[in-house]
């Protein structure tokens, strides 16, 4: 039991473990739940880098200059001011991570900056192809020092299973402990940082394995509003690997490997071609969709990344975990032959709409990281996804902290796991990715409803008609966004409006999924 003021964070990954330290910062105690060690977080998995505007590469780079490509990057589907904060503070963010010991790459004692998509300037700091991997390790000594200090306490291999709501405000979160079936009861004010709903597209995201998605999926059962469903980043530059697809990560673009196919026998850049402003660093969006168009053109026909141009001290110092990888999973050495590369799923710009407080429209519950929309808009910039769950979780923390409020921990007695029936799963990924291509037209997002009608009745438990109604909510959402923005494209209607410069919103409310259209967006 606990009666001292207390706030519970689902979820200890970047964002979980940023809310966990920043509410301990400030004297207020934590509970840590999270259904894998942190170590094993998807956030260990992140590779390229973290964007911050240090100009250490003497290109006259700015917070400004940052926030414009990051506002353009995600086709104006983001507020100004909140992209501000977050570019505004990136500096300090990857200041503080360089003085927590992260060893990121350095020359002659000043970081090293690498090119990424979307961005014309060298903004993306770095750890060679394992970014993730040092961040993480930073931020889990920092909690450590707090865990002695009693200031955290871990709830490993613990799940979420449902958040109860009264008038509109939230009564607490359960979880079952994965290892002995003990269920637990935690009031208090509490953070979701549980990533995005991976877990509805097995084999097809880059993502944890062990990300399900049906953390979301309760929110949205306990009637949290979500936001921009529909936007679903695939990354360009994937291969297939057992249970999932590998990034090959836009780290090689930004070193200098090119896209192409063959034509007339020969290697085509078709990417230098189309888009010579930016050429293989365009935005995500935009070369997963000219990979799409070109391999529909030419069926049975590969898309290759060519990373044979790069230098020995480039393997050396910078993708040499890459090459590994490639190596062991493919049996390629993409340092002397071409890779075969196919887009796939890699990150939810949409998710718990929330306000400038990562608070959602459930009082008291908070979410931050992939759990949340905000920054990315329709489409998220390369180096940005680390950035905005280390910020999105600071700023959930320091909201909660100053509302917070004594909490307990209840047991709630034995029960058996219930997950949601494999055929359901795999039938029910089908359905969305028939809706949720790269490219999509209305006839397919109904089709794909319809489909969604017709396997309801092997619903078995709430797990299955949770993820039931938030795969219609998905799919509603790319339904009622009648335009093309960012990662939402539309066939039959390929052009950007501005009229559709607004969130779209989803409910679930009276046990039916509602999706409408917000408020407009102000700004460029």
């Amino acid at each position: 039991m606990q009666s001292e003021r207390c706030v519970n964070v689902v979820g200890a990954g970047l964002a979980g473990l940023s809310a966990a330290v920043t509410l301990a910062e400030r004297g207020v105690r934590c509970n840590l739940i999270s259904s894998q060690p942190s170590d094993r977080a998807q956030s260990v998995l992140a590779e390229g880098g973290i964007n911050a505007a240090l100009d250490t590469m003497g290109e006259n780079d700015s917070p400004a200059e940052h926030l414009a490509d990051t506002l353009r990057g995600g086709c104006y589907l983001e507020t100004e001011s909140a992209v501000k904060n977050l570019t505004d503070h990136a500096p300090g963010i990857v200041e503080r991570f360089v003085l927590l010991g992260a060893p990121l790459a350095k020359r002659d004692g000043k970081l090293l900056l690498r090119n990424f998509g979307g961005q014309k300037k060298k903004r993306t700091a770095y750890a060679g192809t394992g970014t993730g991997r040092v961040l993480m390790a930073a931020l889990i000594d920092e909690a450590r020092k707090y865990e002695a200090a009693g200031l955290i306490r871990r709830w490993d291999r613990h799940t979420l299973t449902a958040l109860t709501t009264e008038n509109g405000a939230l009564r607490a979160a359960e979880v079952l402990d994965s290892y002995t079936g003990e269920a637990l009861r935690f009031t208090g004010k509490t953070i979701l940082c549980t990533g995005g709903p991976g877990g509805f597209f097995p084999g097809m995201t880059t993502g944890s394995a062990a990300n399900t998605g049906d953390a979301g999926a309760a929110a949205f059962a306990a009637g949290a509003e979500f936001a921009n469903l529909e936007m679903i980043q695939y990354h360009p530059t994937t291969v297939s690997v057992p249970g999932k697809r590998m990034l090959v990560s836009e780290a090689a673009r930004g070193e200098g490997g090119r896209l192409f196919i063959q034509k007339d026998g020969k290697p085509f850049y078709f990417m230098e071609e189309a888009y010579p402003e930016y050429g293989n660093l365009a935005p995500r969006d935009v070369i997963s969709r000219e990979i799409f168009l070109r391999m529909r053109q030419s069926p049975g026909a590969a898309v290759f990344l060519d990373m044979t141009v790069l230098g020995e001290e480039v393997w050396r110092e910078k993708l040499g975990g890459l090459r590994n990888e490639l190596i062991s999973y493919l049996g390629t050495d993409p340092k002397t032959e071409p890779v075969a590369v196919a887009p796939g799923i890699h990150y939810f710009m949409g998710g718990l709409r929330v306000t400038d407080s990562h608070e959602t429209s459930v009082r008291g519950l908070f979410a931050a990281g992939e759990a949340a929309c905000r920054y990315h808009g329709a489409n998220r910039l390369g180096g940005n996804s680390m950035l905005g769950a280390i910020w999105g979780g600071s700023v959930a923390a320091q909201s909660a902290a100053a509302a917070a409020e004594p909490a307990q921990v209840e047991p709630l007695g034995v029960f058996p796991s219930e997950e949601a029936a494999p055929r359901l799963r795999q039938e029910l990924k089908n359905v969305l990715l028939s809706g949720l291509g790269i490219v999509r037209d209305g006839a397919s997002l109904s089709a794909a409803l319809g489909a969604l009608d017709a396997i309801a009745a092997q619903a078995a438990n709430e797990t299955d008609r949770r993820r039931l109604a938030f795969g219609r909510a998905m799919l509603e959402s790319a339904l009622i966004r009648e335009e093309s923005r960012g990662a939402h494209c539309r066939a039959d209607f390929p052009e950007t409006e501005e009229a559709f410069r607004r969130q779209t919103v989803a409910a679930f409310t009276e046990g039916e999924v509602r999706v409408t259209l917000g408020p407009k967006l102000k700004g460029a």
